[in-house]
This record gives C-alpha cells, sequence and structure tokens, in this order.
C-alpha cells in the first residue's frame, strides 16, 4: 500500500469564524498600525528611489564603519551612509559593505571625479578594498521610479478586482482587493518598522505578492460558490466555513512548498535578493491568512443576495471559466 502524507486530515471542521474579533480585528488593526508606521517613520528607499550613488566595497580585512566615514569627512559630500554587510556565504576574509552618497545640494549626481576620490581615500585605511559595483541614480529618474512603481500597483490592483468581478460577484471583488490591500500594506509597514531598504525589486516582490494571495483567494471563493448552490438553505457562514475546510490542505500545502523554497534562498541565496526574498516571505504568509480570515469575513460583512444566484450563474457567461 502506498505511503501518503498528510498534513492536514482529510475532513476538517475548524470555525474560521470563532475568534474574528482577533483574527479579522487585529488585521485591520496591524493594517492601521502598518500605515501609521509607513507615514510616520517612512521607507528607507535604495539608490532606485532617492538617487545618489551606492558603492560596494570587499576587503580581507574587517569593515571599520567608523573608520571608514572618517575617510570621507574630508571630502565634499552630500549625505554619506556606510554599512557593513553581513552573509553566511562569505568567505572568513571576505568583509563587505556599502558606502551610500547622496549628491550636494543643486546637484543630481556624484561626479566621477568624486567617485574616484572616495575610492582612493578608502584604499589609504583597507590596502585590499576592491569596488565590485559603483550604481548612480539621478534625482529625476529616481521620482520617475516611484510614480511608475505606484501605478504599477494600482493598475494590477484594478485588473484584480475586474476579474474577480466577471468572474464571481462584486462582493467578491470588494473582499480580494481589500485582503491584498492588507498584505500589501501589513508588508510595507514592515519594511518601515524595520528601516529595510526598499528599492526596486520590492516592488517586483508586492506585485509577485498580489498574484499569489489572489490566487490562494480565488481557490476559496470557486469552491464557496459551489457550495452555494449546493447548498442553497445552508447559513452563508456554515457555508463559508465548509469551503476554507474543503481546501485548507490545498492551502496549507501549496504555501508550505513555497515557504521552504523562500526560506532556502532567504538563509542561503545572499543579501543581494535578500530583500527581496524577505518580502515574499511575508506576502505568502501573509497571503495564506488572508485568504482564510480576511477575504470571505469582509464578504459576509457585505452580504450576499442569494435568492436570485443560480440565475445570476446561468446567464453569467464567465462563471463557468476554470481558475
Amino acid at each position: 500500500m502506498a505511503f501518503r502524507l498528510r498534513v492536514v486530515p482529510e475532513t476538517t471542521n475548524f470555525d474560521f469564524f470563532r475568534a474574528q474579533w482577533l483574527t479579522f480585528g487585529g488585521s485591520m488593526i496591524l493594517t492601521v498600525v502598518a500605515i501609521v508606521a509607513w507615514i510616520a517613520m517612512g521607507l528607507n528607499f535604495g539608490i532606485d528611489f532617492r538617487g545618489g550613488t551606492t558603492i560596494r566595497t570587499e576587503a580581507t580585512e574587517p569593515v571599520d564603519v567608523g573608520a571608514y566615514r572618517d575617510a570621507l569627512s574630508g571630502l565634499e559630500l552630500g549625505d554619506v551612509a556606510v554599512t557593513e554587510v553581513f552573509d553566511p556565504n562569505f568567505a572568513d576574509d571576505q568583509y563587505v559593505a556599502q558606502v551610500r552618497i547622496a549628491p550636494l545640494d543643486g546637484q543630481e549626481s556624484v561626479s566621477p571625479e568624486t567617485i574616484a576620490q572616495v575610492e582612493e581615500n578608502l584604499r589609504q585605511i583597507s590596502p585590499s578594498i576592491t569596488f565590485p559595483s559603483v550604481e548612480s541614480v539621478g534625482p529625476k529618474v529616481s521620482g520617475e521610479l516611484i510614480w511608475k512603481a505606484v501605478l504599477a500597483m494600482v493598475a494590477a490592483s484594478v485588473g484584480i478586482m475586474i476579474y474577480i468581478w466577471m468572474r464571481f460577484e462584486w462582493q467578491f471583488a470588494m473582499g480580494a482587493v481589500i485582503a491584498i490591500v492588507h498584505d500589501i500594506f501589513i508588508t510595507i509597514g514592515i519594511f518601515a518598522i524595520f528601516q529595510i531598504k526598499f528599492d526596486l525589486t520590492i516592488v517586483a516582490a508586492l506585485l509577485t505578492i498580489l498574484g499569489y494571495s489572489v490566487n490562494d483567494t480565488v481557490v476559496v471563493f470557486d469552491r464557496l460558490r459551489e457550495n452555494l448552490l449546493k447548498y442553497k438553505t445552508m447559513p452563508l457562514k456554515d457555508v463559508m466555513n465548509l469551503s476554507v475546510n474543503e481546501t485548507l490542505s490545498r492551502t496549507i500545502m501549496t504555501s508550505g512548498t513555497t515557504l521552504m523554497a523562500l526560506g532556502a534562498m532567504l538563509i542561503w541565496g545572499g543579501d543581494v535578493i535578500r530583500g527581496f526574498t524577505f518580502a515574499i516571505f511575508v506576502g505568502v504568509l501573509l497571503g495564506t491568512y488572508s485568504s482564510v480570515f480576511v477575504a470571505k469575513n469582509l464578504v459576509l460583512f457585505v452580504g450576499l443576495d442569494r435568492s436570485d444566484k443560480p440565475k445570476k450563474s446561468d446567464k453569467n457567461e464567465f462563471a463557468n471559466v476554470d481558475a
């Protein structure tokens, strides 16, 4: 007999509304806290959004952040930030740092001559130092990137809302969009609270979260629509509980395997993609949670007109489209 591993029992009967004041209410509170943190603390924008120059250094001697700052203090530079980069994959004699330099007031960028002088000063305190990468972005370009990132997020959310609306009902569309906005805002709030660098790779991660979150939500909504037709007299809350229980195994297995891959990338993937991986890791957790505890609660709160549900399903050309 073949062995089958079951993470979740074949039949479950969890009441996902039992502590909704804690699950759903807590999510709403966390969303507000994330927005407040975002506004109050701001984001630690990377070079993509701030403009300026980022110099990555590598040396065989340990990084002395204070010495690096002292070496650059005599130069005519804008704001300078020196941070040491840690990674378990680095060799024992590999020490990495990032030097971020903002342009002076009235200048759009750091000149090549200034960058050369920075490198020369750093060589005087660390003879083995090398400069694997130098990235420069002007303020005009960085402003355009911020605007385009916002447009990308809004366009993706609107597209998802239209798709859900056509496939199901407007209540489902509203629940799905608010759930993914919940995921995005909390993820951004975490980046604001811990001042993790926020650059274009994080925007790509947020767009990935949008797709992953709505995929989980559509699976639950699809089963809910089937059960609404099957159990026409069952209370809406009970039909929702049944639908989530029936898709729980699929949800946990999909999210679990995704998180295993992301966890490996987070630990061993290196510092270059760590922010990107961390954003997706948090987003997958939040997306799974919102599919179970947020999206359906919003639909229940708004309510559904179940009296003409079969009639609508027959006329809606999108009703039978496969997910």
